[in-house]
Formats: C-alpha cells, sequence, structure tokens
C-alpha cells in the first residue's frame, strides 16, 4: 500500500495519518488490501463496481471493511484510518482519541440510566 494514491483526500489529512503510521510503526507493507463489491444500497453501481475496500493487518489480526462513500481512493483512506485507530487502540490505548471518546460516551451512557432508574424507581 502506498500513500501516493489518496488524489482525492486533502493533503493535510494524508500527512497527519503518515505521522499516525510511522509512531505507531505500522508497516504498510503488511497490510493486505481487497477490493470488493459492496452492499446495500446503491443499485447498479453498487452491484457492477468494485469500490468496497477490505484491510487486514495479521501481525494483530485486524480487518476493516468501508464502504463509506462511491470513490475507492476515498474508501481506501477511511479503511486506513480506520485500521490505524484499531492499531492504536490495541498498542497504546492511553493515549488513543477514538478510545477516549468511546469511553466519554459510555460514562454519559451510565449516568443517563442511573439518572433513569432513580427518577422512575
Amino acid at each position: 500500500m502506498r500513500f501516493l494514491e489518496f488524489s482525492d483526500i486533502k493533503p493535510t489529512k494524508v500527512e497527519a495519518l503518515k505521522k499516525r503510521v510511522k509512531n505507531l510503526g505500522v508497516s504498510l507493507d503488511a497490510i493486505e488490501e481487497k477490493f470488493i463489491k459492496g452492499s446495500g444500497k446503491g443499485g447498479q453501481k453498487i452491484n457492477k463496481t468494485s469500490n468496497a475496500v477490505m484491510l487486514k493487518y495479521p501481525p494483530l489480526k485486524i480487518v476493516v471493511k468501508c464502504q463509506k462513500e462511491r470513490k475507492r481512493s476515498i474508501n481506501r483512506f477511511l479503511a486506513l484510518r480506520e485500521l490505524v485507530d484499531r492499531v492504536e487502540i490495541k498498542l497504546s490505548p492511553d493515549t488513543s482519541d477514538r478510545l477516549k471518546k468511546i469511553e466519554k460516551i459510555k460514562k454519559k451512557k451510565s449516568k443517563k440510566k442511573r439518572k433513569s432508574s432513580k427518577k422512575y424507581s
């Protein structure tokens, strides 16, 4: 996988992702990339083109599938970003921004649940 193929993405976002990959020590050569046909809404476009991306990172046994956009290059970038997020969660959970967001949401939900149970019990 190479960073040169993200033509539809802003260069600042690509550079930020490059820094994260370098800091985590993720080997781009170890990432297996496969383009597959998507599923769901979209009609003929989805059925004809293989623009969904599946990335595998065998050293940590992580698999990511992305089909959020119609363009393959954008899906590649989003899948790689998701993969890097998951690697960061496994390797260094203390510095993971995504894990912090998840914890914040969990805390908010538990607070809401306590408040609700207190009100209706």
